[in-house]
């Protein structure tokens, strides 16, 4: 984050993400400069939901901004982990999350862990588990800087080491780890793990899935979000009627409404802004758009569609 994106990060410590747009009860998006400078996000969500989020938002029934956006800088391969579905989430006291990333760069050589390998069953992965020994039955996939991959909630997966990525989500902070890869801590300790909970929500039948088709410009298509690659070569509408935007620089640099933002930063872009545009400022401009469903879709999906 630091060396690649200029996010400045405290000077202790480990720091391995970054919540850049969130409504939590814990932590709060503010607003920067404007007229709405110094208020949160949750705020707005309830109090100007229809001039920052538009008349299409007034019915969602979520109390909360529904998505979280973020920066992952895997530095060490994360745990393996899955977030649970709906119903397996209100069961177990947790929320449902679906997500996506984005890689912004990669070290030579990084993986990432998605689903299982053909064939393993419920009753092989749990007697894994018994011997530390689940590795191979993680579907692994080689990546590089600019590739993507969907991750609906159920998919067994984790981050590789080397890895930079955005990561657009569902609001939600539950997490089941199911595996870390039997590290121990400085006293000699295992990471505590969710093992009946994880058992509860892993899709057992979401064998290799595959990463993104580039051309088609579509990071994630839910019912939750879409999340679309731009490649900005000239000047582009930023948003649709009654709907806002929030858009993520990738690469180059961007202006829009006389603010310029570069790789890393996320922007929101309110529905009362409807006219407004982004302006590449250099050639190789990227971002990614991301906007909510309709909140009349309520099926999950399990992959991204073309």
């Amino acid at each position: 984050m630091e060396t690649i994106l200029n996010i400045s990060l405290p000077p202790t410590g480990t720091i391995g993400e970054l919540w850049a747009i969130v409504d939590r009860p814990e932590t709060q998006s503010i607003v920067k400069e404007g007229p709405f400078r110094g208020k949160t996000i949750h705020e707005l969500w309830v109090e100007y939901r229809t001039s920052i989020f538009g008349s299409s938002r007034v019915a969602d029934p979520s109390p909360r901004f529904p998505l979280l956006c973020k920066i992952l800088d895997a530095t060490e391969t994360l745990s393996v982990q899955v977030h649970p579905p709906e119903t397996q989430a209100a069961l177990l006291g947790g929320e449902s999350k679906t997500e996506c990333w984005y890689l912004l760069h990669t070290q030579p050589g990084a993986i990432l862990y998605a689903g299982l390998r053909r064939g393993v069953t419920q009753e092989v992965f749990r007697n894994a588990l018994k011997t530390g020994s689940i590795e191979s039955l993680l579907y692994t996939l080689p990546v590089k800087n600019n590739d993507s991959m969907f991750i609906p909630s159920g998919r067994l997966h984790a981050i590789g080491k080397g890895i930079l990525l955005v990561e657009i989500q569902q609001n939600s902070d539950t997490t089941y780890r199911v595996f870390d890869w039997n590290r121990r801590d400085a006293q000699g300790h295992l990471r505590p793990l969710h093992i009946e909970e994880s058992m509860t929500s892993i899709d057992f039948s979401d064998y290799e899935p595959t990463l993104n088709d580039k051309a088609s410009g579509i990071i994630a298509n839910s019912p939750y979000f879409r999340v679309e690659k731009w490649n900005l070569d000239t000047p582009r509408l930023a948003i649709e009627p009654n709907d806002f935007g929030i858009f993520t620089c990738l690469t180059g640099s961007i202006t829009c409404a006389h603010q310029t933002y570069r790789p890393g930063d996320f922007f929101l872009v309110p529905a009362s802004m409807k006219t407004v545009q982004l302006l590449p400022c250099e050639r190789g401009t990227t971002v990614l758009r991301t906007r909510l469903q309709a909140t009349s879709i309520k099926k999950q999906v399990r992959s991204v569609a073309p």
